[in-house]
């Protein structure tokens, strides 16, 4: 179905992007496709991203520098494989060479530490982040390894629920000032910790994001109030980004950039407040910054095809994508709009489609080389 998708992009529009998600291993498609077609993975890249954007502010607000961390993920399926590849262009960013950056990681699967020399057929995507220094120990007990890495990141994407018991968590806490806590896996009762559990057992002093949505709680007479790693906080301003820039394709960068600029739509009295993610009341206003960096990435990158985006001023790009974004309250004239739109350059892009409806389409369609 995928390869339809792709194939049959060319033949109704440059300007349509394609987003994938729930494939058992999306690691093929986006090798063969990504660098071809316009084109991201929410499930890797997306989540990702938004993981990225909320580690971000957890490690400003940690007061360690970026190249004193060191993480335990939980979990080694394609979306924790794939948040992990974008903290590594974090810790990049941040100075790190890219082995160095690799280094900070110890993911655990249902046979325990992922190592080189366990005597299991590794999945190609663990290999990448696979130890080769465990000198020849193996580590199936998270509580072990955490005795032995001293992480300050713990990350789940186990689907494993209280994973991060009472044990895990004060050990964390005993290693740390501000642990980093990010049990990511959905629903909640698959989460590796409640928000009040890490809580409790961190003292309060956790930084704390999650894949599932959890109620404020208050503790010591303050008001905490979790982060979700939702992923509604970048795609729509990656999937807009690159509509508005005519990208020819979805960059590294440019998912890159989604996940900073998510970091920085952080307003000062909600980082002051302990908070990783912005108010998500505020989604329309932090997907404006979104879909801003990820154009700006796709102008440095050379794939954008909208030059006169350009020479456009920061606030004034910023008006523009308010103006595309689509406003539920003038639904159908949005909608009128755009099948125009399409039909047209299904129309102007074969000889044989046809503009009468739903059957231009698909008589459009019936003309490709699928």
């Amino acid at each position: 179905m995928l390869v339809l998708f792709v194939h049959t992009r060319k033949l109704i529009a440059c300007s349509i992007v394609i987003q994938f998600e729930d494939f058992k291993n999306p690691f093929p498609a986006l090798d063969r496709y990504q660098n071809t077609y316009c084109m991201f993975n929410d499930d890797v890249q997306g989540t990702g991203a938004v993981i990225v954007g909320g580690f971000i502010n957890a490690v400003r607000a940690s007061g360690r520098p970026a190249k004193d961390h060191r993480a335990i993920f939980l979990g080694a399926g394609s979306a924790g494989v794939g948040v992990g590849k974008q903290i590594v262009e974090f810790f990049i960013k941040e100075g790190l060479t890219e082995e160095e950056a690799r280094r900070k990681f110890w993911y655990v699967d249902s046979n325990g530490l992922v190592t080189a020399d366990r005597g299991d057929k590794l999945a190609d995507h663990k290999v990448y982040f696979a130890r080769d220094d465990n000198n020849g120990r193996q580590y199936q007990s998270l509580s072990r390894l955490i005795d032995f890495v001293q992480p300050t990141i713990l990350m789940g994407l186990s689907t494993i629920g209280g994973a991060f018991n009472k044990d895990i968590l004060r050990k964390m806490a005993t290693l740390n000032d501000r642990p980093i806590i990010f049990p990511l896996s959905n629903p909640s009762s698959k989460s590796e910790c409640t928000f009040e559990e890490a809580v409790r057992h961190t003292d309060g002093r956790c930084l704390f994001a999650s894949g599932s949505p959890f109620p404020s709680l208050e503790y010591e007479g303050k008001l905490l109030t979790p982060g979700q790693g939702n992923n509604m906080y970048v795609f729509p301003g990656i999937g807009l980004g690159a509509i508005l820039s005519k990208t020819t394709s979805i960059t590294q960068d440019m998912i890159y950039a989604s996940a900073e600029s998510l970091s920085t739509a952080l307003k000062k009295q909600e980082f002051a407040d302990g908070w990783l993610y912005p108010d998500i009341r505020r989604i329309r206003e932090v997907s404006v910054v979104v879909t801003r960096g990820v154009i700006r990435a796709a102008q440095k990158n050379g794939v954008d095809r909208a030059h006169e985006l350009r020479s456009m001023k920061d606030d004034q790009l910023d008006a523009y994508i308010k103006e595309s974004m689509y406003d539920p309250f003038n639904e159908r004239e949005n909608n009128l709009d755009g099948a125009s739109q399409l039909l047209a350059t299904a129309s102007g892009m074969n000889g044989h489609a046809h503009t009468n409806g739903v059957n231009g389409i698909a008589n459009g369609l019936n003309g490709a080389h699928l």
